[in-house]
């Protein structure tokens, strides 16, 4: 079984067929999907969809690049919604500075607000981080240092050094179809050496198609392509590796081994 732990499914390229993508998803082998949470106006909509399909599990927060639009929604509001059976993390939240859509010290205090509902919720917080390293790991670091949170690094495609500073925190990281692309070499160097108990898979979908499918839009049933050859970069079986990142990801998301249902 895989899991695709970070996708969209209510975005534009998926909802449109959103019966089937998942359909074609479960035809793949993938037997859980984690929809991603934005801004506050989807939700509802990604909740709803964790609500109908037993297989999708939802969560809540801001992107950064919606930072400058989100001024009121605070810990206490993330924590109020995670609340909900079926939200499983807090995110995704982070840093990105090479779009510059929101300021960047609403960005970081949107993220500390994020790490501070994740400690209080006990869920992991999905970080986001482009062109953001330093920034990205000194809010990490400080924010462990006033208690304990747990987390990942979603569609990972930073340093080697932030690998392992990440790891060094408890993190975390998830690899995406960004992969399986020939100008990827520096992130399959470090995707190669990433211990198997902190790894996790994901589309992001529907962005970043990988190999054989560029050019359309992605889907979680590709995370089985990006799996394959995940698994062939590390010298492992396709079967060992999606036993691993699923028994990770249910490590890291430990509320749904509650099977709990609204």
């Amino acid at each position: 079984m895989l899991i695709d732990s970070h996708c969209h499914l209510n975005y534009k390229g998926l909802i449109e067929d959103q019966k089937d993508v998942l359909e074609r998803a479960r035809s793949a082998g993938v037997g859980l999907m984690l929809n991603i949470a934005t801004r506050e106006s989807e939700w509802d909509d990604v909740l709803e969809t964790a609500v109908r399909e037993p297989d999708v599990w939802a969560t809540v927060g801001i992107h950064p690049h919606e930072a400058d639009e989100h001024l009121h929604i605070g810990t206490a509001k993330l924590v109020e919604r995670a609340a909900h059976p079926r939200v499983v993390g807090i995110g995704e939240t982070g840093l990105d500075y090479y779009y510059d859509h929101s300021d960047h010290d609403r960005q970081r205090g949107s993220f500390r607000a994020h790490i501070a509902a994740a400690r209080e919720t006990g869920l992991p917080v999905i970080v986001h981080t482009r062109d953001a390293e330093d920034d990205t790991l000194d809010i990490l670091r400080e924010e462990m240092g006033k208690g304990a949170y747990s987390g990942v690094i979603h569609c990972f495609t930073a340093s080697g050094h932030f690998a392992d500073a990440a790891l060094d925190l408890g993190f975390y990281i998830s690899i995406s179809g960004i992969v399986t692309f020939k100008s990827a070499k520096d992130l399959q160097e470090t995707a190669a050496r990433l211990p198997l108990d902190r790894l996790l898979v994901e589309t992001d979908s529907p962005f970043l198609a990988p190999v054989p499918h560029r050019g359309r839009p992605c889907e979680p049933a590709y995370v089985a392509d990006t799996a394959r050859f995940l698994a062939n970069l590390r010298g492992e079986s396709a079967a060992a590796l999606g036993d691993a990142t699923s028994a990770n990801f249910h490590a890291l998301f430990s509320k749904i081994g509650s099977g709990a249902r609204p």
